[in-house]
């Protein structure tokens, strides 16, 4: 009985304390600045440019630029935009996947330089039965594209939203002087994580331009709501930071990471649904299973993640036709009642067993 008072007082102090907060409609607070997460929205935005060229026979990539983009090597990424030095994608990655993106980027450029169409065992671009879609795959069947864009989405973007902008070592930081343009530390921190979210201050009133996960966010949201939930969560939690109300910042960490996991793992649903309505078109199962792939494996970053690692590396076995290794999926081999119980294993996991079907 004591302890369930307590629980309640506690409740009753944070809910108090969350209604005495004066939290604007768009993210117009005082200094802020996120300018490094724009600068690296818009180097992925270039690499998934470069690398569709090759979606086209006949185009082939070149890993060293591609590896050049990767690391903000100026001098050799060929860059269309003004990026500053110290700003660079493969720093900002999971630590112990960085060689995984090279790789990819190796595999891709060598997949490109295919003369023929793809096929079991041929990398090559592959045409959907209608013609209006084409592809590169490897001799998988696997569009590397997806594992790079999608997967940078995740390893890059969410990790270091959730896992480390949010986490103990950003957070638990100088909340009191300001440096102008930038505020607090802990404020600048904060941010920085939403940047990496991107959409406008003023969304989601306004839903354009959005880049990478706010894409995915607002295709999500006619099901989920997850548009209005992520940026009530951003705009509560720079308010309390702002008043130095860290328990109601703490909820707002908590809000944000459980809607943008949904965000991931409801696409990789959606993109399961497209491949099995197109199982018999590859080219079409191809490119919606890498998809669903890349979003799967996102999953892991989150630190409050509703799975397991060994549960994401289950799902991936069943989308990727037997391996968690991106090098070693093969598409030609998957069967749709493997990509049924992937389905039911994450729409499980994020409680949308319901609505799975209408994703």
């Amino acid at each position: 009985m004591l302890a369930a008072i307590c629980m309640l007082f506690l409740f009753s102090c944070n809910k108090d304390e969350e209604d005495s907060l004066v939290i604007p409609d768009t993210y117009s607070f005082d200094n802020v600045n996120y300018d490094g997460q724009t600068q690296r929205l818009a180097m992925l935005l270039e690499i998934k440019n470069y690398i569709t060229t090759a979606n086209t026979p006949g185009v082939a990539l070149d890993a060293q630029r591609l590896r050049a983009m990767y690391a903000n090597d100026a001098a050799r990424a060929g860059w269309q935009g003004a990026y500053e030095a110290s700003k660079q994608l493969k720093g900002k990655t999971f630590e112990f996947h960085q060689d995984l993106f090279e790789q990819l980027m190796d595999v891709i450029a060598q997949a490109s330089t295919s003369a023929v169409a793809g096929a079991p065992g041929q990398a090559g671009v592959v045409a959907s039965a209608d013609g209006a879609k084409q592809y590169l795959l490897n001799e998988n069947g696997v569009e590397y594209a997806q594992l790079i864009e999608k997967g940078l989405m995740g390893a890059c973007f969410y990790y270091q939203a959730t896992a480390v902008y949010m986490a103990d070592e950003k957070m638990n930081v100088d909340n009191t002087d300001v440096t102008p343009g930038e505020g607090t530390a802990m404020e600048h921190h904060w941010d920085e994580a939403f940047g990496y979210y991107g959409v406008p201050r003023s969304f989601p009133a306004d839903t354009e331009p959005v880049f990478f996960w706010g894409v995915y966010s607002n295709r999500r949201d006619p099901l989920l709501g997850v548009n209005r939930k992520m940026m009530d969560a951003f705009l509560k939690g720079r308010a309390a930071i702002s008043a130095g109300k860290l328990e109601v910042r703490d909820e707002a960490i908590a809000e944000a990471r459980a809607n943008w996991e949904l965000i991931s793992g409801a696409t990789a649903i959606s993109y399961l649904n497209t491949a099995l309505e197109n199982f018999d078109d590859f080219a079409l199962r191809a490119h919606a299973l890498s998809e669903a792939i890349a979003f799967t494996y996102a999953l892991q970053f989150n630190p409050e993640r509703s799975f397991s690692v060994e549960e994401v590396n289950q799902a991936l076995r069943l989308i990727g036709g037997g391996s968690e290794d991106f090098f070693e999926m093969n598409l030609y081999e998957v069967e749709p009642a493997g990509l049924e119980q992937a389905r039911t294993l994450l729409s499980a996991g994020l409680g949308l067993e319901e609505v799975m079907m209408d994703l």
